[in-house]
């Protein structure tokens, strides 16, 4: 696992608006939550099948671990290790960004994030 890089899948019109404020404060569940999801490299398939499926419009950002003083790897039910960060995600710390595609149903990833 290489823990230097996590990924945050966003709505293009969410990351639009975080972008005029410089920062991203989350989703409506992740304010729920308390923190803001993130996804291992691993993870990001998985991630995209169980929560944004058939969803259009989607952005994946590569963000910097080491830029971020409040990120905790917290086990979830399943026993998997997620990333997650208790403040808000300052847009500058995000590396760069992707745009996924959906073609017949099926998430399809940049090469090479």
């Amino acid at each position: 696992m290489n823990l230097k890089f996590i990924y945050k899948i966003i709505d293009n019109e969410e990351w639009l608006k975080a972008k005029k404020v410089g920062r991203y404060f989350g989703s409506p569940k992740d304010v729920s939550d308390g923190y803001i999801h993130f996804s291992s490299e691993d993870q990001i398939e998985d991630t995209l099948k169980k929560y944004f499926k058939n969803q259009k419009n989607l952005i994946l950002l590569k963000v910097d671990t080491l830029k971020l003083d409040h990120l905790l790897w917290e086990q979830a039910s399943d026993g998997n290790m997620f990333p997650h960060l208790y403040s808000s995600l300052e847009v500058n710390n995000v590396i760069e960004e992707f745009k996924i595609s959906i073609k017949n149903e099926k998430h399809i990833l940049p090469v090479n994030f």
